[in-house]
């Protein structure tokens, strides 16, 4: 098939020959024969595998994180974001990979200037996303080079529209930064201190893939459809929107904001428990250990200069809550995770908080776009059932004149 981002939409998804039924796809089928009243429910899918992938591994009782088989320490301590991006891509290890910010568009630039200032900006970055893939038409199945294509643009992206809404004009980028520096200086019209541009691209590293999460489950079934990487992305975006998912560092920072000092620590986590308030940057729906995404941007913001006072202060309440958990839930494994320190590095180099959400949606783009290639390559619509809990079958009551 054609790897032209500007195939017509009229050569989209031709159909496969049909292909021999093997035998390993005997079970699958009778299982389906049982009807869905009869199969196990799991709530938000919890438990149930719905993909096989050789792109991450969440190792949640030994909090260990690996793409393609490399620990996340590793990546964030010896590589780049450019390095990481390619390793998911296509499952090597390029010492000379380099992914460096793209111009934007025009008719991405148009649309990101018709936007309301009070737009939040993750519904500007999906905006973004959305008319580059009118524009740009990427066909399906996506390939590598779409998926370069987009990462690289959309940093731009996001600066140019948080630039508009300031009454500023957007920077072209500096094309020899990092994507992360870029990033960086497109938001502030000035090269980045390296440290900062360093920190960046540290957090988009540990950003970049976790498994079979909301967002890229939700990529992955758009791409089944044989739907384009711009959808696929777009709805990953929508996903990672809701609070559940994106969006923790913000409240971090509000979070240690409040409790003000290490002396006033115990005091607010105790008396937050105790009102049932979720104490924000602790806990994982998967991790029963030390979350490794949290360890590896502890160490780089370790090296901020500017985040020493911070830092402590976060260290330091994260010591109280950790051992109040201990105390007062003993039975259940609560540890920190990857936001808690997110909040320092993000912080660090200058961000808004409303930016930390979108921020993390450019780092996930890589995962979302590996997914989306590897969905394809399976090329398996994504269908599962639902138990009906409705009424039984009936006769509608007769009209009445």
């Amino acid at each position: 098939m054609s790897t032209s981002n500007t195939e017509p939409a009229s050569s989209q998804g031709a159909s496969p020959k049909p292909a021999a039924v093997p035998a390993t796809a005997a079970a699958p089928a009778a299982a389906a024969a049982k009807t869905a009243a009869e199969r196990p429910y799991s709530p938000g899918l919890e438990g149930v595998i719905a993909a096989e992938t050789a792109i991450g591994f969440v190792d949640g009782a030994n909090g260990r994180l690996l793409y393609r088989g490399y620990p996340i320490g590793q990546l964030v301590e010896k590589g780049t974001y450019g390095q990481v991006c390619e390793l998911l891509w296509t499952g090597e290890w390029r010492k000379s990979a380099r992914l460096v910010p793209a111009e934007i568009p025009e008719p991405v630039i148009c649309a990101l200037r018709e936007l309301p200032d009070h737009t939040h900006p993750m519904d500007a970055l999906r905006t973004a996303v959305s008319v580059w893939g009118a524009w740009r038409r990427p066909h399906w199945p996506p390939t590598v080079d779409q998926a370069r294509e987009l990462v690289a643009f959309a940093p731009s992206a996001l600066a140019a529209f948080h630039r508009l809404r300031q009454g500023l004009e957007p920077v072209k980028p500096n094309h020899k930064l990092s994507l992360a520096g870029g990033f960086l200086q497109q938001l502030t019209g000035e090269d980045p201190d390296p440290a900062a541009a360093r920190a960046l691209d540290a957090y988009f590293i540990v950003g970049a893939e976790h498994g079979l999460n909301a967002s890229t489950f939700t990529a992955r079934v758009i791409i089944s459809t044989r739907s384009d990487l711009a959808s696929a992305v777009c709805g990953a975006i929508g996903c990672l929107k809701g609070p559940l998912h994106g969006g923790a560092p913000a409240e971090v920072v509000s979070q240690l904001h409040e409790i003000g000092s290490p002396e006033r620590a115990e005091r607010w986590v105790r008396e937050a428990i105790a009102r049932g308030d979720k104490i924000m940057g602790f806990g994982h729906r998967v991790y029963r250990a030390y979350d490794p995404r949290a360890a590896a941007l502890r160490k780089v913001a370790e090296g901020m200069s500017e985040m020493a006072a911070w830092l402590d202060t976060a260290v330091k309440v994260e010591d109280v809550v950790l051992r109040i958990f201990g105390e007062l839930k003993p039975d259940r494994v609560i540890k920190t995770n990857v936001e808690y320190y997110a909040a320092a590095v993000l912080q660090g180099v200058g961000l808004a908080p409303d930016l930390f959400p979108p921020t993390f949606a450019l780092a996930r783009m890589a995962g979302w776009s590996a997914h989306a290639i590897e969905q394809a390559s399976a090329d398996k619509l994504i269908r599962p059932d639902a138990r009906y809990v409705g009424p039984p079958e009936m006769d509608v009551p007769a009209f009445r004149s």
